[in-house]
């Protein structure tokens, strides 16, 4: 026994003495070479820092992207469990930037139905009726199988839509039942030619499917607003390439814009083309907000052209499920609550918003997400890491590695096996049930039996420690059709600046 044990000491230290001379002989890496062995333990730590950060450090209030106060309603809501809390919020209400929604004196029994939200405007022959959330794009192949079906499944049974993402229409979407938003990108998966242009033929095909209730096109998101997707050729399997219309084992690249228009008129009728194609089912497009005047230039097509979108999708800068440069990430496209007001705003002054709905999409994961959207201007709502998180994801953020822990974003059929479709279908539809009827609380209780009745003046943000203001005080908003009689000071450059035959760029002097 002792003779063994001083064998494998023995073993021990010849181990590490050859990854010490390794180490000091290698050139990569500048700690190594000084800190041969030990110095591993700070790679080690570097690996293991993202999870001591959430278990052991973070506070609940302050996480990011979703803090941990945020995730616990989530998986609280999913499970079917009560999300309350004793003892008041841990949250420091003067500080700020704080913002707070105005409750009412005199507060409203909730309705016993949730609202709904009807899209499709004058042109459309087959509008839908929307939930007040759903599940925000994500693709097949950023997703994996699994996770498509729970999350289809749960639309299904709760009543509400599914965005595809611009990945395609797969098999995965379809064998459930859910309700779904087709999402067309610029690299028109599943409705592609062998060269990569749109095809016609597959787009009518694809969207005469009884479960596709509205389509879309992808104009930008607003994880990396500006530049396409690129699909590494080891990942394009022979079933993702099926989906996609593209070779098996080839890389995959969504290119930056798209093809078939590239000016605002172009877009307006290519939408209008997407809508007549597709039976007339809504059609419309999102985006995440670059500047004012390429959505004035958006309303200007609009009127020239003499039809709109049935529906407008505003992605915020907070997004999203896509892996995406750093500083795209950080620094490129307008934050969800600029780019919403600005979208309905800019309808608003041009006459058109009672023919547009809006969608928003960035962050949305509780009731008060989904109310205050639509104070700031929106129809309805979208979710994806919500509803990821509804599904089993613990927020590792490794969702573009492949090695999900969780089988969610992944296509690693051992890892993707733990997900358990039709527990985390239920879990899917009793978070949506569940948030949607707190929403409709809360606006009762601010004295409002519908979205619509919703103002700027019942949301409000602490501006210092000791003054708070409301969003109709803080933010111009503009009266129906005002762009169009006489645009206000603030917008008059943008206004005038704008066209509807040209995306031009950001110019000095435009917002």
């Amino acid at each position: 026994m002792a003779g063994r044990l001083r064998y494998g000491v023995v073993e021990t230290g010849v181990a590490a003495a050859g990854l010490a001379a390794h180490d000091m002989l290698q050139k990569k890496h500048s700690i190594l070479r000084n800190y041969p062995v030990i110095g591993h333990m700070r790679y080690l730590l570097e690996e293991l820092r993202p999870e001591l950060q959430q278990y052991f450090i973070e506070r609940n209030w302050d996480g990011r992207p979703f803090d941990r106060d945020t995730r616990s309603i989530i998986y609280q809501r999913a499970k079917g469990i009560h999300s309350e809390q004793a003892f008041g919020t841990e949250r420091d209400v003067s500080r700020p930037g704080y913002e707070y929604l105005v409750h009412s004196t005199a507060p409203l029994e909730a309705p016993t139905e949730p609202s709904r939200v009807l899209v499709g405007g004058p042109d459309c022959s087959r509008p839908y009726s929307m939930s007040l959330l759903n599940v925000s794009a994500m693709s097949f192949g950023s997703l994996s199988a699994n996770a498509v079906r729970a999350l289809n499944e749960g639309a299904r049974m709760g009543g509400f839509a599914h965005d595809t993402g611009e990945g395609g229409l797969s098999r995965y979407h379809l064998e459930k039942g859910g309700d779904l938003v087709w999402e067309v990108g610029s690299g028109y998966f599943s409705t592609r030619t062998k060269d990569g242009a749109f095809d016609p033929d597959q787009f009518r095909d694809n969207a005469a499917r009884d479960q596709v209730k509205c389509v879309s096109l992808k104009l930008s998101q607003g994880a990396k607003p500006g530049i396409g997707g690129v699909l590494p050729a080891a990942k394009v399997t022979r079933e993702i390439a099926a989906v996609r219309g593209v070779p098996v084992g080839e890389k995959c690249v969504s290119p930056a814009g798209h093809s078939v228009f590239d000016t605002p008129i172009g877009l307006i009728e290519f939408i209008a083309s997407m809508r007549e194609m597709s039976g007339g089912k809504p059609a419309g497009f999102k985006l995440c907000v670059g500047s004012r005047r390429d959505v004035l230039a958006i309303c200007k097509a609009i009127l020239e052209v003499g039809t709109a979108p049935d529906f407008i999708i505003v992605d915020g800068s907070e997004g999203g499920t896509a892996a995406a440069p750093l500083e795209y990430e950080d620094h490129v496209g307008m934050p969800l609550t600029d780019g919403l007001m600005l979208v309905h705003n800019a309808l608003v002054g041009t006459g058109l918003r009672d023919r547009i709905k809006i969608g928003a999409s960035g962050k949305v994961a509780g009731a008060n997400d989904i109310v205050k959207r639509i104070i700031q201007g929106a129809d309805y709502t979208n979710s994806a890491r919500a509803m990821m998180m509804a599904i089993g994801c613990i927020q590792a953020q490794i969702c573009h590695t492949g090695r999900c822990p969780v089988g969610v974003t992944t296509q690693d059929p051992r890892r993707a096996r733990a997900l358990d479709v039709p527990d985390k279908s239920v879990r899917v539809r009793q978070y949506h049930e569940s948030t949607v009827a707190q929403a409709s609380q809360m606006m009762a209780s601010m004295g409002v039996r519908r979205p619509e009745q919703l103002s700027p003046h019942m949301l409000r943000r602490n501006v210092s420690p000791k003054e708070a203001r409301s969003y109709a005080e803080l933010f111009e908003w503009l009266a129906p059709g005002e762009l169009l009689a006489e645009a206000p000071a603030t917008w008059t450059q943008d206004w005038r600046a704008a066209s509807a035959h040209s995306f031009a760029p950001h110019t000095a002097g435009h917002r």
